[in-house]
């Protein structure tokens, strides 16, 4: 197995150059609904400001694309080398984190003049390679997908940042929101047996992430995973039970996470004026959809509602959060698994581990996943903010236990033996 970054076939390249610009375009249209101001905050050290967002996207170019293969490569500005860089100590220092808020110049205008100058460059540099240049194509469509996680990013951590106004904004009126289904929760039984994981690799499979590979066999036992996700009015009966107060749903460490933050709810959940209740979201404050997913809810919470669920149906196999290995394997069959993706991330009873044989890009870009295969659960699918074409089967997403700012939701699982 290669472990060098691998991406469109070269012949491809005029097709990636109009991907490249559409990718960027969206982006941008992301921002649109947004002022200056919006652009500029920072409301906890996981988010990001918008600004930076879209200066991070341009840097990724800069630096991975044109330094290395712009003839005679000139710097926008020296400085944004630092400023913009997120965590590649490859590369060199960064900037705090948490203090990206603080950065109030260079402006979102000089900003906006950074992304245009390097959309030239790299319509030029694109326009004027030889078709045999395989590794451009390959980091410009790293940066492509990179983007499109930026763009999932900037809906996030807008929708963190409104929520912290007591107005309630209303960041798009057309901005996607969870989707009621009519179908009944029900069970989709899966064989077990040995069975293959993992991105098949190679250029013609597809773009994947390096952890998405190698491609490698796993033994599963029978199981069932339940059609659907769970949903907001299951989710309010188990909060109408108790369950944020009862430590027998809750692991230590989710249990002390309980009690020191204070969690009674999901995030962005408040009571209304008659003890009902709403949730934030993209499109402001509004009631609580029974029949839509659950979203916002960290891996804590979704362990904690497997295990009370088990406990309400005690003549049933005990439900637990499924393994990556079986989401992947039930999904990957088109067992009959709805919601699978654009609606929540769905956790998974996996920690977050390099598959048999891995082996991380080569140089600098090999930073993007390795390096944080700790301390960090796997979750898959997609949620309502993924960008279009960017979900695949094997996509392995991830997150620390605490982390639940993300459109992240669950899928109960349970086994048949």
């Amino acid at each position: 197995m290669s472990d060098r970054l691998e991406g469109p076939a070269p012949a491809a390249m005029t097709g990636l150059a109009s991907r490249l610009a559409a990718t960027r375009a969206q982006t941008l249209a992301l921002a649109l609904p947004l002022s200056e101001a919006d652009c500029q905050v920072q409301s906890m050290p996981d988010a990001s400001p918008v600004k930076w967002h879209l200066a991070h996207t341009t840097w990724f170019f800069e630096t991975f694309v044109l330094e290395r293969h712009e003839p005679d490569f000139q710097p926008h500005h020296a400085a944004f080398r630092v400023l913009f860089n997120s965590y590649y100590n490859g590369i060199g220092e960064q900037f705090a984190r948490p203090q990206r808020g603080l950065v109030t110049r260079p402006s979102l205008a000089e900003v906006l003049d950074y992304r245009r100058a390097v959309d030239e460059r790299m319509a030029a540099l694109l326009e004027r390679l030889p078709q045999a240049q395989a590794a451009v194509a390959a980091l410009v469509e790293l940066g492509v997908q990179h983007e499109q996680q930026h763009q999932e990013l900037i809906l996030t951590d807008v929708l963190h940042l409104l929520s912290c106004n007591p107005l309630a904004p209303v960041y798009a009126a057309q901005a996607p929101l969870p989707k009621a289904i009519d179908s009944p929760q029900a069970w989709v039984e899966v064989d077990g047996g040995l069975v293959h994981i993992g991105h098949e690799g190679g250029s013609a499979a597809g773009f994947a992430f390096d952890n998405e590979t190698p491609r490698h066999a796993v033994y599963l036992r029978r199981y069932a995973l339940a059609r659907g996700l769970v949903t907001q009015g299951h989710w309010q009966a188990f909060m109408d039970e108790g369950g944020y107060g009862d430590p027998r749903w809750w692991l230590a460490a989710g249990w002390d996470w309980v009690r020191q933050q204070r969690i009674a709810a999901p995030l962005y959940w408040q009571r209304d004026g008659a003890g009902g209740w709403t949730q934030f979201t993209l499109r402001g404050r509004r009631a609580v959809v029974p029949a839509a997913p659950v979203v916002h809810l960290s891996f804590y919470e979704a362990d904690a509602y497997a295990r009370w669920h088990a406990a309400q149906h005690p003549g049933s196999a005990p439900t637990r959060l499924p393994t990556e290995a079986e989401w992947e394997h039930a999904v990957a069959r088109c067992c009959g698994c709805e919601q699978a993706f654009g609606q929540a991330w769905q956790w998974s009873a996996s920690s977050y581990a390099a598959y048999p044989g891995f082996r991380a890009w080569e140089g600098a870009v090999g930073e993007y996943n390795a390096k944080f295969m700790v301390d960090q659960h796997v979750l898959r699918g997609s949620s309502l903010a993924t960008p279009d074409g960017h979900a695949r089967v094997s996509y392995r997403n991830f997150f620390p236990a605490p982390a639940r700012w993300q459109f992240t939701g669950l899928r109960l699982a349970r086994d048949l033996e």
